[in-house]
């Protein structure tokens, strides 16, 4: 076995592309490092409906031009074999590691697998290429990018030509033509050949935003904004300043991008003490609301003052704010969203008389639901024009609250007051998650392992009334790897993450409200109720 490690680590090796990750695998076999050549050699990065994301580094379980050259290879084997030979590929980059060396590399395989390729030009929030690709006619997309994910991260997002995320079959499909890939030496890889696009692109995606708000609509709300040290702020200030928003006040030290990300320890608006500095802006510059986009801009963290200080607004809030801002706007469609958001989507929903759409995990799912009007996610993603961009997008959901924050502001009242009426009219849809960032993934499979053999009959003393075992699919949705609890008003749904080693568990409790009186109640039972599901669920999983 360690003779095989070294054989193969050699063999690689032999056809790295990279000086850099030549050198820091010619050192570990140098060194016979066995128990890091094993982890870089047991196997590959599999490549799924997110792509591939991984920690960069040399060896096939890395991310490195090695694994995005064959990446490429067969995403191009693919798209010919579909009939698609001759079509345009455009490919996006954030700023992380490598990415712009990965978006070139992607460019001279399409080039040399004789479809033409063309690259933004420079590094652009994600929604700008997933705009691109219908605006351009491309037959496919790709974006690298890591999205919130730690520093040492990189990753290869797929689009195809609808404009929409990857998912199966087309996921197998492309693995397979990438396991076909015998030697680099094999895929023709010129110095030219495709176009580097200008900023015409960009400016197209910003007179789509236009779409979003309504016409004289208010626009007076003071925002703070950051970008996690992602490449947003550009885009995001000038669709401010094309909608005629005050100018957002930045979050300096977070305004550039910077793949070491260096005053974050996860650049996700969702981690602890990721937005302190946007909560000392903020306290600074007394604004109506605070943005945050992660890194590669297709989420948007919102925050509110709420009392003396700020405070993050769940997904699940944004989400529903957004909802019944669309709907008071007349908005006609479906509405959607993933089977771990807040059931208050569905109930927003069905009091407009709009019809609702429930989807597995992830845009992929949700920018496919057919008619869709408005989707999102508790993650903070959020489609709010899936007629220009279908998946989440962080910069025009940003145009959209903060329209939402400006009619408020200008009626005496806040995203709060909005979210307390909307609670009386449906019931206080209160969420959290249990969330366990692992270094071995065995816990994650012996947590969901335990919950299948020895299921909780009860959380929080209520009884679990239906369990799904949502591997077997349901009536709706296709299988998927997660277990979903119904209890007597409660839903508890667990789930391995797809793109982090983290095990996720999303719980909602649902409390009836019979007027603005009993909100403070009705927020202390919730809340209550939640540390008490997340106490019997950790013991149940064995987390």
């Amino acid at each position: 076995m360690q003779d095989d490690i070294v054989a193969r680590a050699k063999a690689w090796l032999a056809e790295d592309p990279d000086a850099e990750t030549r050198d820091e695998l010619a050192k570990l076999v140098e060194a016979e490092d066995v128990t890091e050549l094993t982890a870089r050699f047991s196997g590959t990065l599999q490549f799924g409906t997110a792509g591939l994301r991984g920690e960069l580094g040399a060896g096939p379980m890395r991310m490195n031009r090695s694994v995005v050259i064959r990446a490429a290879a067969g995403l191009a084997a693919y798209l010919k074999g579909k009939g698609q030979a001759g079509g345009l590929v455009v490919i996006g980059y954030d700023a992380r590691h490598k990415s712009a060396d990965f978006a070139r590399d992607t460019a001279a395989v399409m080039t040399g697998a004789g479809l033409r390729a063309a690259v933004l030009p420079r590094p652009l929030p994600t929604p700008v290429l997933a705009y691109a690709i219908r605006h351009l006619g491309a037959v496919a997309g790709v974006e690298v990018t890591a999205s919130h994910n730690p520093p040492r991260d990189n990753g290869y997002k797929v689009y195809l030509g609808d404009g929409s995320q990857i998912v199966p079959p087309a996921d197998a499909e492309i693995a397979a033509e990438i396991d076909a890939v015998r030697a680099l030496a094999d895929v023709p890889r010129p110095d030219s050949g495709w176009e580097t696009l200008d900023e015409g692109v960009l400016d197209a995606y910003l007179a789509r935003t236009d779409a979003v708000l309504a016409e004289g609509s208010a626009r007076t709300a003071r925002t703070v904004y950051t970008a996690m040290h992602g490449v947003g702020k550009d885009v995001l200030l000038a669709a401010f300043a094309r909608a005629g928003f005050p100018e957002p006040v930045l979050v300096a030290e977070q305004a550039e991008p910077d793949p070491d990300f260096p005053t974050v320890a996860f650049p996700n608006p969702e981690e602890p003490g990721a937005m302190d500095l946007a909560f000392a802006a903020a306290r600074a510059a007394e604004p109506d609301l605070v943005i945050a986009n992660d890194p590669d801009a297709d989420r948007c963290a919102v925050a509110v003052k709420s009392g003396t200080d700020w405070r993050m607004l769940r997904g699940d809030e944004v989400g529903a704010l957004l909802a019944e801002h669309l709907v008071r706007r007349g908005a006609r469609g479906v509405f959607a969203e993933s089977i771990v958001s807040s059931s208050l989507l569905g109930r927003i929903a069905e009091g407009a008389g709009l019809p609702y759409e429930e989807t597995l995990t992830g845009f992929k799912w949700i920018a496919r639901v057919e008619g869709l009007r408005f989707g999102y996610e508790e993650a903070l993603g959020y489609c709010v024009d899936p007629e220009g961009v279908r998946d989440k997008d962080g910069i025009t959901a940003a145009l959209l609250i903060t329209e939402l924050a400006s009619e408020l502001k200008e009626q005496g009242r806040t995203l709060l007051d909005l979210l307390d009426d909307i609670a009386v009219a449906y019931g206080l849809h209160a969420t959290d998650q249990l969330s366990v960032r692992v270094e071995d993934l065995t816990v994650i499979a012996n947590a969901m392992r335990r919950l299948r053999e020895q299921p909780p009959t009860e959380l929080a003393g209520l009884a679990i009334t239906r369990a799904e075992d949502l591997t077997r699919g349901t009536d709706r949705l296709p299988p998927t790897d997660g277990l979903r609890y119904t209890l007597d008003g409660a839903r508890v749904i667990v789930r391995p993450s797809g793109t982090e080693p983290k095990l996720k568990c999303y719980l909602e409790v649902v409390v009836p409200v019979g007027g603005h009186d009993e909100l403070p109640a009705a927020h202390t039972k919730a809340t209550a109720l939640l540390t008490a599901i997340k106490r019997d669920l950790s013991a149940a999983a064995g987390i």
